[in-house]
């Protein structure tokens, strides 16, 4: 017979969500590999969305794996190695997860953070790269500032759009531009683009232009066209054949330019306020080159490199995964992450074993 005394005082066994147990695998991680660390409950809220992403890319990249299996004619070339959880190099992950959340990188956020796995053909791991989308650029460039920006104004120039920069000059002690859309429903081709920095003191007022050219310079030389539009080969019936892609040029043009608008170069960093996870940042930015290069020299038709135009400040590269849909235009913003149902699996890549 049981001792009632004894039942009464035992505690509820408490069941944790996968994003739970995945916050606690990652603390526990990172803490084997640099020491104990102390996290916000705000900053753990963000691990936990970072599991969502992360779960959502290694069911798409899945997908994508067994489907471009199917479509292999020489089966010799299949990946035979799944994109889930337990396939995934969490030491290096949970690394990048607790720095970038110590930011305040948000992933539930449009456009802040990417999460990208990359197969690791040397240890056969999936390796989960971590990427900023223009908008943590932006976020991570007005955190650090020296002055940060009152306002930030980014637009793309069309052929029937009206635009004339003013320069500061002795009788102009602000810079400054004036910008006409004449036809709205058809404003013809590209010309290029512009980018406003307003500060609290008007005289450091920035003007940032940007020709075609310059944006085309910026360009990765194996770009999607997916994305960036033009030719492309596709398997049809068996067969590749050549098709044109309209792509989503307008958006990676302004893209191009709130990266180049929210850069070191026009948006200086305050060195008070550099850390040890924005240092952290910069030295995973430089191991993605490699990891891009890498990939390129393997297989150049599923990798886009990088063009670094200063080494200490490097412009995250565009990495589409292969095989990948008609991608769509930049996304609503997601709600805040929602806890899971206990013993309910998330709908990724299998359920994690943490």
């Amino acid at each position: 017979m049981s001792n009632p005394t004894t039942a009464m005082t035992q505690e509820p066994k408490i069941t944790l969500t996968h994003s739970e147990r995945f916050t606690n695998k990652v603390l526990k991680e990172f803490g084997a590999a640099a020491g104990e660390i102390q996290v916000t409950d705000y900053q753990r809220q963000l691990v936990q969305g970072y599991f969502i992403g992360i779960d959502r890319a290694l069911a798409i990249a899945e997908e994508n794996r067994v489907r471009k299996n199917k479509s292999n004619s020489d089966h010799s070339y299949d990946n035979d190695l799944p994109v889930t959880w337990e396939n995934v190099n969490l030491k290096d992950l949970a690394l990048d997860v607790v720095h970038y959340a110590r930011m305040g990188l948000d992933m539930m956020q449009p456009n802040h953070l990417s999460a990208i796995p990359y197969k690791n053909k040397k240890t056969q791991k999936y390796d989960v790269t971590l990427m900023q989308g223009y908008n943590g650029i932006k976020y991570i460039a007005e955190k650090y500032a020296l002055d940060p920006p009152l306002d930030v104004t980014t637009e793309l120039v069309y052929s029937t759009d009206n635009f004339r920069p003013i320069k500061k000059s002795v009788n102009q002690p602000v810079e400054a531009y004036e910008f006409e859309v004449i036809n709205p429903f058809d404003r013809g081709e590209i010309k290029g683009g512009f980018g406003y920095i307003q500060f609290s003191d008007p005289t450091k007022n920035k003007l940032i232009t940007m020709s075609m050219k310059d944006i085309e310079k910026r360009k990765p030389r194996y770009a999607a066209a997916e994305f960036w539009g033009g030719k492309t080969k596709q398997w049809e019936n068996g067969k590749q054949v050549e098709v044109e892609l309209e792509g989503w040029l307008d958006e990676m043009c302004l893209k191009t330019i709130k990266r180049e608008v929210f850069s070191t170069k026009n948006i200086p960093i305050d060195p008070k306020k550099v850390d040890d996870n924005y240092h952290y940042m910069r030295m995973r930015e430089a191991q993605i080159a490699d990891i891009v290069a890498q990939a390129e020299i393997a297989e150049k038709a599923n990798a886009i490199p990088v063009d670094f135009k200063n080494i200490d400040d490097p412009e995250p590269p565009e990495l589409p995964a292969p095989e990948r849909e008609q991608p769509k235009p930049p996304a609503e913003p997601e709600p805040t992450p929602k806890e899971e149902a206990p013993g309910t699996p998330p709908a990724g890549a299998g359920v994690p074993n943490f």
